[in-house]
């Protein structure tokens, strides 16, 4: 391809030129029985990814459009939640649940440094009265690249009964994160990190759990609502006007992705982050975070693309 532009970057990451010609197709309706399979075969795939058989929507956003949308779907105005703040996204999390008149809780640690499970066991353990509602995560923090114990968190959540919400936009599809093994309610993720994709689509996978508070929840939406692209995704439309391109190069991608499998995915991408490190080593340059301690869901990974 002439003037190939290799990104080094998080993210947006490059685009497999398969993605892209599919990309380059002409527009079909919507609407249309032919696009109807396309969202039939991509919602399966995106399941797949997810390791889940809950709901997998997409929506016409970035990955910061599927978080608040996972957010204000399920909370209530004054609903007090646990954010996980080490790093940029994670205040981000932190600043939308203010907007939207949470009772917002900051669990800390330094950026470049991974959250402690023991800052959110102890208020988690202490809320007798189970005042609680959620617990939202940032999985992979991509201003520092540490990447947090998500399972071991998830865990402390489920023995509370909170809803486990977790930003999954720069590991989905690097790193394995299975949904219903650890107990994930809310998982938003965006299409310019793993998938290989171009920005423009999020993904917001939902629990039946999650589901149950969406029900009760009181924040106002609109465009996010979630319970209308469940009720379309189930006839494998859309509530909107979707991208379609977008979905064309998803198609593909997702396809790519199941001919490699999972494992050989994850371990690929741990190949990329020691091969990585490695080098920064032999040129005596730091790494950020620093490489001790990994091990298990603690692995941090020096770019989350």
């Amino acid at each position: 391809m002439d003037n190939k532009l290799m990104l080094m970057i998080p993210g947006p990451t490059p685009v497999p030129e398969q993605v892209l010609l599919a990309m380059a197709k002409h527009p079909i309706g919507h609407r249309s029985g032919e696009f109807s399979k396309v969202i039939a075969e991509v919602t399966a795939g995106l399941k797949w990814l997810h390791q889940t058989q809950n709901d997998v929507l997409i929506l016409t956003a970035s990955g910061t459009g599927a978080m608040e949308a996972g957010i204000i779907n399920f909370l209530s105005p004054g609903d007090r939640v646990l954010v996980g703040c080490n790093g940029k996204f994670g205040d981000r999390w932190a600043k939308i649940c203010d907007a939207y008149g949470l009772d917002t809780v900051r669990v800390e640690a330094e950026w470049g440094k991974p959250l402690d499970v023991a800052q959110f066991r102890q208020p988690l353990q202490a809320d007798g009265d189970r005042q609680i509602k959620a617990v939202i995560v940032t999985h992979s923090e991509t201003s520092t690249g540490v990447l947090n114990d998500l399972e071991a968190i998830s865990q402390e959540v489920k023995a509370h009964g909170a809803l486990m919400m977790v930003d999954a936009v720069t590991s989905l599809g690097a790193t394995s994160v299975p949904m219903d093994a650890w107990g994930l309610d809310v998982v938003a993720s965006g299409s310019q990190k793993g998938y290989m994709l171009p920005p423009g689509l999020g993904f917001v996978a939902v629990s039946a759990k999650a589901w149950e508070a969406y029900a009760q929840a009181k924040l106002p939406c609109f465009y996010l609502d979630l319970g209308k692209y469940r009720k379309e995704a189930a006839k494998n439309s859309h509530p909107f006007t979707p991208p379609v391109n977008l979905f064309f190069g998803l198609q593909v991608a997702l396809r790519m992705m199941q001919a490699e499998g999972l494992e050989a995915i994850f371990a690929r991408h741990r190949r990329h982050t020691q091969a990585t490190r490695a080098a920064m080593q032999a040129l005596g340059l730091p790494c950020l975070p620093r490489s001790g301690g990994e091990s298990g869901n603690h692995r941090r990974c020096p770019c989350r693309g």
